[in-house]
């Protein structure tokens, strides 16, 4: 995998916009395999694809692409605010593919995929509506909020300049699919905020009176549950039946 684009491919665009559109397209239609079934190549769709830019024509996942310059930051601009709420439930919901560049040298610094099990109407962020002396008065927008995704759910192919293996992005993907299976989205918001708080210990052995100690944020996250210690044990009991941690003895986890 080449981390540098071929500058080539922009030469006719004059534009700076244009010029990282098609660079960074390129870049990922020849770089990047299926992060669900690592087949090889996946496929750029037609320019104007309603929903994804990408996808795979093996296993039939969609990637949406985003880039940025510079560093990755907390948050992503996206699109409408209300067609990305709609897009949560439906079933043509694309994964995230989100490239870091670095226009300097014309390089990719990071990349990685955010499955579209992790995307919960907590992680987007409504924007202020377009002034009324704009072209698009009154339009809303979202940001999605890095920071509210667990690190889990952030598989990268390439890690600060440094490409990751096939065998650790795979192996990555595979680990949090059983989030698929959970329907329910409030259900599913439950598990993704254990996680995070899980990942905030920053250790692969906790206990239980660790993940207690976040009773608090949890309560102001889920205000209509009174019983928040109740739900974080019940919480790491699925985790562990999904082998996404394993029960150690009375009390005590471990991350797999």
């Amino acid at each position: 995998m080449k981390l540098t684009f071929d500058q080539r491919l922009a030469a006719n665009y004059k534009s700076t916009p244009q010029k990282v559109r098609v660079l960074t397209e390129q870049w990922v239609d020849n770089s990047i395999f299926c992060p669900n079934c690592g087949h090889v190549d996946i496929d750029k769709y037609p320019n104007n694809q309603p929903v994804a830019d990408f996808h795979c024509s093996n296993c039939r996942e969609e990637y949406e692409l985003k880039s940025k310059q510079s560093t990755i930051g907390t948050k992503i601009v996206d699109g409408a605010y209300r067609t990305m709420l709609e897009r949560l439930t439906s079933s043509n919901n694309p994964n995230f593919f989100l490239l870091n560049y670095d226009l300097s040298n014309f390089s990719v610094t990071n990349f990685f995929v955010i499955p579209k099990h992790f995307f919960v109407p907590e992680i987007i962020e409504k924007r202020k509506p377009l002034a009324t002396t704009a072209r698009r008065a009154g339009w809303v927008g979202c940001n999605i909020l890095l920071q509210s995704i667990p690190q889990t759910g952030k598989i990268f192919f390439v890690k600060n300049g440094q490409i990751e293996s096939k065998e650790k992005v795979l192996a990555g993907w595979k680990k949090t699919l059983f989030l698929r299976d959970e329907k329910e989205v409030s259900a599913k918001g439950w598990l993704l905020d254990v996680m995070r708080c899980v990942e905030k210990l920053v250790k692969k052995e906790f206990t239980l009176d660790e993940v207690y100690k976040f009773e608090n944020e949890l309560s102001k996250l889920h205000p209509e549950n009174k019983h928040i210690k109740d739900k974080i044990r019940q919480q790491l009991q699925i985790l562990r039946d999904k082998d996404y941690l394993s029960f150690m003895s009375r009390g005590y986890y471990r991350l797999t």
